[in-house]
């Protein structure tokens, strides 16, 4: 994969795969490329060359809409949430649930109280509290929440333990493990080191917008990975990726 803004090339032949039932953590330094193969992921920009597989087939995406209609649903790092909003109308927003000109409400509450179940999240004491009125860890558990909802294939998440303390990440990241145990391809995307090694099955490594390398999780320790962040490169590192391109789920 290949994408340039102008005469700058931001993205140099990038292979990147999300397998079902596994955690893949992208890692980087700031300016390394990240947010723009996410955003070619989630079609908010288009390759400029390069192939995207879906379910092993070849896919032509052009816009957001394009990637949420196979099931790839992305959660931000600022969640996206009306905090005016209770929990079930944040999950249900612009996809509201309708008997003739009616909203659905019953269906609708239901359907939030099973998925937030399904992921074992036991914090949040009702469905119609206010978003804000929500912790920083329930606000991030309501937003993951909201994107496995649409029978989603792949779930981004961009820093969800960004701003979150101790108790917080620990509630994410195990809702993290939970997604991978269900079967969804998981992308996490973080500067925690801590984070990355606690919950993932294989690490990416991006360095100046190229992919320096993709290795198993049990081959690295946090020394090596700041050391591919920060240089591009670790000797003591095996699995280094290929420059062919690519993105597939």
């Amino acid at each position: 994969m290949n994408k340039s803004f102008g005469p700058v090339q931001v993205l140099h032949g990038v292979n990147f795969e999300a397998r079902a039932g596994e955690v893949v953590s992208l890692i980087g330094d700031n300016g390394a490329g990240k947010s723009t193969l996410v955003k070619c992921i989630g079609g908010t920009y288009t390759t400029d060359s390069g192939e995207y597989l879906f379910e092993g087939s070849p896919v032509s995406v052009k816009t957001p809409r394009d990637s949420a209609g196979m099931g790839i649903e992305i959660v931000y790092q600022d969640l996206a949430l009306c905090e005016n909003l209770d929990i079930v109308q944040n999950m249900f927003l612009g996809r509201e649930r309708t008997s003739g000109v009616v909203l659905n409400e019953n269906s609708m509450e239901k359907a939030a109280s099973e998925t937030l179940a399904s992921l074992s999240v036991r914090t949040v004491k009702s469905v119609r509290q206010r978003v804000s009125s929500l912790s920083g860890g329930q606000r991030q558990t309501v937003a993951i929440a909201k994107s496995v909802l649409w029978n989603s294939k792949v779930v981004i998440l961009d820093e969800p333990t960004a701003a979150l303390g101790v108790a917080q990440t620990e509630q994410v990241l195990e809702l993290v493990r939970r997604l991978a145990d269900r079967g969804l391809a998981v992308v996490l995307i973080s500067h925690n080191m801590l984070d990355v090694l606690r919950v993932s099955d294989r690490i990416a490594a991006l360095y100046l917008g190229r992919m320096a390398a993709i290795v198993e999780r049990s081959a690295v320790n946090q020394t090596q990975l700041v050391e591919l962040i920060t240089t591009g490169r670790s000797d003591s590192v095996q699995g280094t990726a290929t420059s062919a391109t690519g993105v597939s789920a």
